[in-house]
Parts: structure tokens; C-alpha cells; sequence
């Protein structure tokens, strides 16, 4: 399968090091399958913090990340379990870690941040937020987040 990664400063070599934590699924390298959301953010971070928008492009093989024995986690849809997955990686004060090396579900955006705030404040409950999330419109992410991981994406 193709993955883009959306950015405003092309490199040859992902570093971990780099990477922003207190992310969706914590801190790692971020990829999509959807091109136009990867182009989408690309302009983004090049107006945000100047340079040009990039979109790289790499391979990955699914199955060779499974004959490596690497820990995933797959979200299909909003749930509940992927709603509280994101509150605690994005909770700066929860001391949260998780040991996946990939992730994929669905991107929290803005308006899945103010739910997520909401919650946290005790305005909705779990179930509340869950039942939100699964009418919003959210696009596709896959996070890496180990150097195994990394090793099995080739750039094209």
C-alpha cells in the first residue's frame, strides 16, 4: 500500500526525535492513505511555518510488519476505546504510554478535540463522547511509532 506523509521541510530519513509528542496515538511519524488529506496538511504546515508544501510517498507492506511480530492496533471506526486511546495520549498530565509500534484509525480534528475537552471537563461522560465521534467526517492516519515500524516504510 501507498502512504503519504503531508510536510513543509523534505527529508530523507524520519527521526523519532522529531516527532511532536501528545498526538492522537502518541509521539511517532504520521501517515494517511488519502493523498488529497496528505496535500491538505502539507499546505497547512507550509503556511503555519513557512517553506513549500511536500508530500512524500512510501511503501508499506502490511503483512511484513505482521512477520516481524510488531505490536499493532487498529481502530476501524469511533469508539469509545479509541476515543479514550486519544484522550490519554493527547493528556499531557496523565503519564500515559503505550508499547504499539503501529497504530491506524481515524484523526481526531478540531472539532473531535473540543468532544475530547468536553469529556475531560466531566461535561459529557464516555458514552456521550463516543456516540459524537460517530458522526463526524474524520479521515485515515497511520502512526509509527519505533524504529522497527520505520524500517518497514520505503520511500518511493
Amino acid at each position: 500500500m501507498i502512504l503519504y506523509h503531508g510536510t513543509n521541510i523534505d527529508f530523507k530519513a524520519i527521526d523519532l526525535d522529531k516527532c511532536v509528542p501528545f498526538k492522537d496515538f502518541g509521539k511517532g511519524f504520521y501517515l494517511t492513505d488519502i493523498r488529497e488529506q496528505a496535500e491538505a496538511l502539507a499546505q497547512k504546515k507550509s503556511r503555519l511555518f513557512r517553506g513549500s508544501p511536500i508530500v512524500q510517498e512510501y511503501v508499506f507492506i502490511p503483512e511484513d510488519a505482521e512477520k516481524a511480530g510488531l505490536k499493532m492496533l487498529r481502530f476501524e471506526t469511533p469508539s469509545k476505546e479509541w476515543a479514550e486511546f486519544i484522550f490519554n495520549n493527547r493528556n499531557r498530565n496523565s503519564g500515559f504510554h503505550h508499547d504499539y509500534d503501529i497504530i491506524y484509525g481515524p484523526i481526531a480534528n478540531d472539532g473531535v478535540a473540543y468532544l475530547l475537552g468536553r469529556y475531560e471537563e466531566g461535561s459529557i461522560d464516555l458514552d456521550e463522547l463516543a456516540k459524537e465521534l460517530e458522526f463526524r467526517d474524520l479521515n485515515n492516519q497511520y502512526y509509527f511509532g519505533t524504529q522497527k515500524a520505520i524500517k518497514l516504510l520505503k520511500r518511493l
